[in-house]
């Protein structure tokens, strides 16, 4: 292995860890370094003072360019948007490499709220621990203007966290909570558990049904999931419980394939929000890794 390949192969963690926080799906993610590790080649290692610096400053460059047109592709997206899970077995590495929260699914899709330049700031400033000065140089821009993005950023996100923070452990039980009534699924049953003020949110980007719109209220959801439920029983789906990006996910299998990936937020009694991946691309990486010895099948 050449001296590049290993510099890039070290700090790689690092790297994909600020792509995917960028992009929200590993496959936008891997193609940025793949840009990246060819232009350490075509640069080399010996011309540059600090690698590690250049490696960062160009991953920023071309993520933030890569996400500027994907904005402008999500005006035109079928419904909602959601990131896209990493594969289980790549999950627990990068969770640990930085800190675990800012990997989540539910971060991730509150970072959507950000302009690409914002995000880029925050996730060097506040994720990565670069300092204003730092992060002004990786990005080009003046100092205050660093600082004013990574200010409006923190507002904006801090508008839009839940607004509590529950343990996975109770995530997990609400989980199978929801499983427990998705298999006797009465009408009283489902509005219990959730909250007055809930919302569903499902992608499948024009490709699998999906609701088109994010659905409020705890009797739409109700509604919703006893007309699903009853449809399920029929259909013979298979639930699993599992971990995604470092917290609990419920895996639904119909016809012997991966149907949806879903992830909530709650209060510890209730669920607060429910995301529904079932765009067949975006499962398509978990698909071949799902149900481990390990996983839970309910």
């Amino acid at each position: 292995m050449d001296r590049a390949t290993q510099l890039f192969q070290h700090h790689r963690p690092r790297l994909f860890g600020l792509a995917y926080r960028m992009l929200g799906t590993p496959a936008d993610a891997e193609d940025v370094l793949h840009d990246a590790w060819l232009r350490l080649h075509a640069q080399g290692v010996e011309s540059l003072d600090d690698p590690e610096a250049w490696l960062v400053t160009v991953i920023t460059r071309l993520a933030l360019d890569r996400l500027r047109r994907a904005k402008s592709d999500r005006e035109h997206y079928t419904g909602p948007w959601l990131p896209e899970p990493l594969a289980p077995e790549t999950d627990q590495p990068e969770a640990e490499h930085e800190r675990s929260e800012t990997l989540t699914l539910s971060f991730l899709l509150l970072l959507e709220r950000l302009s690409p330049e914002e995000r880029a700031a925050f996730l060097l400033h506040e994720v990565f621990d670069y300092s204003h000065a730092e992060a002004a140089r990786i990005l080009d821009i003046a100092d205050d203007a660093c600082r004013q993005r990574v200010h409006r950023a923190r507002t904006r996100l801090r508008e839009g966290r839940p607004r509590f923070n529950v343990d996975a452990a109770a995530q997990r039980r609400l989980l199978e909570r929801f499983v427990a009534a998705m298999a006797q699924p009465t009408f009283d049953t489902l509005r219990a558990l959730f909250a007055e003020d809930a919302i569903h949110i499902s992608d499948g980007g024009g490709l699998a049904q999906a609701t088109l719109h994010p659905l409020h209220g705890a009797e739409r959801l109700a509604r919703l999931y006893l007309q699903l439920g009853r449809h399920l029983l029929q259909a013979k789906v298979r639930y699993e419980l599992t971990t995604l990006n470092g917290e609990p996910a419920l895996l639904m299998h119909e016809d012997g394939g991966l149907a949806t990936a879903m992830w909530i937020e709650s209060d510890g009694e209730r669920i607060t929000a429910i995301h529904a991946l079932r765009h067949p691309h975006k499962l398509a990486r978990l698909a071949p890794v799902t149900n481990p010895p390990s996983a839970a099948s309910l």
